[in-house]
């Protein structure tokens, strides 16, 4: 049997349909309140997974705020420039992320849990790199630890999770708090959501 394709090499061939089947109706609007309410007013955020940029860095630029984009995956990026063609993004696998500089805000929506656990360990201190002092952090994972292909297209995709303690343990080791955290949120398509705050005050980013 030929190897299982990874998870942007689906998204390269897949995206898109995977554009398609997301749209643009937006059931993330409270956990972006959340978000943006952790934020300075025009914010610098990064958007680690941005797949097309629609609908959730568009409502964030609506909102006033300056987003970057990083993804993986040329086709998805390709998408994302078409959207928001005034928006700065990188082509960039998140589990080498070295952008040099911290944001204000950091978001990893249904990105962060196409890594295996072990990536998922590992890429968790360099969000923490990027982070400016204060900078909130979301992202969706499983639910438990684990590992599980769903599919797109008919090709397998996978995703990995951590245990909800030991991601509380990476993310205080990493400098964050976490605010808030529900599991199978019925209200936003039964994601798991994190939301989490770097140490430290925004007016010390020079920290």
């Amino acid at each position: 049997m030929p190897p299982t394709p990874t998870v942007l090499e689906t998204y390269q061939r897949h995206g898109p349909a995977w554009a398609t089947l997301r749209g643009t109706r937006l059931i993330e609007t409270p956990w972006l309140d959340r978000f943006c309410a952790l934020l300075p007013p025009a914010a610098d955020i990064l958007d680690i997974g941005c797949g097309t940029g629609q609908p959730l860095a568009a409502n964030l630029i609506r909102r006033g705020h300056r987003i970057t984009g990083l993804d993986g995956s040329p086709a998805m990026l390709a998408l994302f420039r078409r959207n928001l063609p005034d928006t700065p993004a990188h082509l960039m696998d998140m589990r080498h992320l070295a952008l040099g500089r911290r944001f204000d805000g950091l978001l990893a929506w249904d990105s962060l849990f196409h890594l295996s656990p072990d990536d998922q360990r590992a890429t968790i201190p360099r969000f923490a790199a990027h982070a400016a002092p204060g900078a909130p952090l979301m992202f969706t994972s499983g639910d438990a630890e684990g590992e599980a292909i769903g599919d797109l297209e008919g090709t397998p995709l996978y995703h990995g999770s951590l245990d909800p303690a030991e991601y509380r343990t990476c993310l205080a080791a990493a400098g964050f708090t976490v605010l808030a955290h529900i599991t199978k949120d019925p209200t936003c398509g039964s994601r798991t959501i994190w939301l989490a705050q770097r140490h430290g005050t925004p007016d010390a980013r020079t920290a």
